[in-house]
């Protein structure tokens, strides 16, 4: 049936409906107006349908960085620390400056900023002023430019549910509950659109906002006044001296984020940095001073530097370290810890570059498939015929409530473990959902939930640590030469549970419980193997194979045939078409994800 006969069939169905709704007579739908109907709805809803993105190779990371402590003496510190603030001083200047040059200010005028600088510190000082100067204004551009996103899409999402009655339903968006709630969307949508043309106007005439030492340690200053207010107004007492100190570790804070002490790194001088100089083998620290601390120097004789009287020397990665000093650059940064007063020195430097394998040659060996979630890693190993073997794994990740540090420490654990898991089943590669919670950051008011429930499930997506996982995870399969391949994470939970969640839990030992997400595991590591998330139909279930006969042999990875109604909820994404695609390469074959989820469980071989 054309177009054209498709148009006449429901405009003859749309008289029918209103003869109907006049003399209350029903109607008697014909094959061919029902069919009609179908491909029109079909249509309608295929255009709002996003495709599933092809699996990709993430690419490892071009650089490493190593860390040790400084042991200084209280010479040593005294002399580190003016060398700190006076930079921090003059970094500070030349960034409010670039921030009121705007868009001209990135490569033209940065020489004169330059020479601006050169004779109150020095040429490689000022040179690398500027240059964090011109990257902390990208940033905050680029910044504005996400926020002006998300603040289009929550706006639009807005305007839309309140344009539906209160209590009423329009296709897919649902009105708000009562007007009270209505009346509060349509206060926070004003409060949006302000901040929309604001954010606006800043784009337009490219006006960023900088603040070193971070925005948020900032604004604590204020609530510390706030609470010194509160308790005066309540004639609270408390201990002597509270304030006091609270307001003395938040300046110690305050200033150890604010001192400036990096250098870049120079490949053609001795020991791969002129600004700061670390000898691998005799293991001393020498720092360039600036021109106005030039009488602070120990080394008479010499240019003006100070040698610190600590020795200096790395354990992580150490020989690459000495390596890369004695050939190339190298880049430091000299910072202290606020909480304990430890000095520490970073090292950085670039890595060379590998080809990443292509997607093929690693769906050739077996994979190990995560799952992350709020509390734990759920995995399951994959053949190279996407079929689960032995059985799942299950990775606890206790971050609620812990401090920064510890939680840093609980999933750099969970990351060395499932490195473990999948190098002990001899997977070439580790499979991971490309996600990142974009959506439920911008939106998350109006499609997650409401009240109580929709809170505590947003700030449970929240805690989901997707970056950190996700840079840990790549950093640390370098390291044990194993790739990391991200793939869409579209309905994988959902295809999880319904094709593959009963099935593997009657394959698995009593003692053992297969969770929708060891089942989102598998559908995940199918995705990047190529394969669909449905099982080929014909296989048999447990017991069952005297009876049916052996398995149907296996189809090539374009079969049509799956088992199962079709994707959940009627979505058409799950079709052929609509699959992960063959990762077909850009150059460099690779790109960084966005990330991942995870939970417990039990075992087995399947298909």
């Amino acid at each position: 049936m054309n177009a054209r006969g498709v148009d006449r069939r429901q405009r003859a169905e749309q008289q029918r409906c209103d003869h109907v709704r006049r003399t209350g007579l029903a109607v008697i739908r014909s094959p061919e107006a029902a069919l009609a109907s179908a491909l029109v709805s079909r249509s309608r809803y295929n255009t709002n349908m996003r495709s599933i993105a092809a699996p990709f190779v993430v690419a490892r990371p071009h650089g490493v960085r190593v860390r040790t402590r400084l042991r200084l003496s209280s010479r040593d510190e005294v002399v580190v620390r003016e060398v700190g603030e006076l930079l921090g001083r003059l970094a500070g200047r030349d960034l409010a400056l670039r921030c009121r040059l705007g868009q001209a200010g990135n490569s033209e005028l940065r020489a004169d900023r330059k020479r601006t600088l050169t004779p109150v510190s020095s040429s490689r000082w000022a040179g690398a002023m500027t240059r964090t100067s011109n990257d902390q204004w990208d940033r905050a551009y680029r910044n504005l430019l996400d926020t002006r996103v998300g603040l289009r899409r929550a706006v639009k999402r807005l305007r839309a549910r309140l344009a539906v009655e209160v209590g009423e339903r329009q296709g897919r968006l649902h009105g708000y509950a009562n007007r009270n709630e209505w009346f509060q969307k349509q206060r926070r949508l004003q409060r949006l659109q302000a901040s929309l043309t604001e954010v606006e106007e800043r784009i337009a005439a490219r006006r960023v906002s900088v603040c070193r030492g971070g925005r948020r340690l900032a604004k604590l200053r204020h609530q510390l006044d706030r609470d010194s207010t509160v308790r005066h107004c309540h004639s609270l007492r408390p201990g002597p001296g509270v304030s006091q100190d609270r307001e003395a570790a938040w300046r110690t804070r305050w200033e150890a984020e604010r001192l400036f002490m990096t250098a870049d790194g120079e490949a053609d001088k001795a020991w791969g940095n002129e600004t700061i100089r670390v000898h691998p083998d005799e293991q001393w620290l020498e720092i360039r001073l600036p021109t106005p601390l030039a009488h602070l120097s120990n080394t008479p004789g010499r240019a003006a530097t100070y040698r610190l009287s600590c020795s200096v020397r790395f354990t992580h990665r150490a020989d690459q370290w000495a390596a890369q000093a004695a050939s190339g650059a190298v880049r430091y940064d000299l910072h202290v810890g606020p909480k304990r007063g430890r000095w520490y020195l970073d090292a950085s430097w670039q890595l060379p570059r590998v080809e990443p394998p292509s997607l093929e040659g690693l769906r050739a060996h077996r994979t190990f498939s995560v799952d992350l979630n709020a509390d734990h890693l759920a995995g399951w190993v994959l053949d190279a015929s996407g079929n689960p073997v032995d059985a799942p794994h299950t990775i606890p990740l206790d971050l609620h409530g812990q401090s920064a540090t510890t939680r840093d420490g609980h999933l750099r654990a969970a990351v060395a473990e499932v490195i473990r898991v999948a190098r002990v089943n001899g997977s070439r590669s580790i499979m991971i959902e490309d996600l990142n919670f974009t959506d439920a950051r911008q939106v998350g008011r109006e499609t997650l939930g409401r009240g109580r429930r929709g809170k505590a499930f947003r700030r449970t997506i929240a805690g989901i640590p997707t970056r950190k996982f996700r840079d840990l995870l790549v950093g640390m399969a370098a390291n044990a030469d194993v790739w990391v391949v991200a793939v869409d994470p579209g309905w994988t939970s959902k295809w999880g549970r319904r094709y593959w969640q009963a099935p593997l839990g009657e394959e698995t030992k009593a003692s053992s419980t297969v969770t929708r997400h060891h089942a989102a595991a598998v559908v995940i590591g199918r995705r990047g193997l190529g394969f669909g998330a449905r099982r080929r139909p014909g296989v048999t279930r447990l017991h069952r194979r005297m009876g049916n006969g052996e398995l149907p042999a296996r189809p090539g990875h374009r079969a049509w045939g799956r088992e199962g109604p079709g994707p959940p909820g009627g979505q058409r994404a799950a079709s052929w078409t609509h699959q992960t695609r063959r990762a077909e390469g850009d150059g460099s074959g690779s790109r960084w994800p966005r990330t991942v989820r995870g939970h417990p469980s039990a075992a087995n071989q399947w298909m």
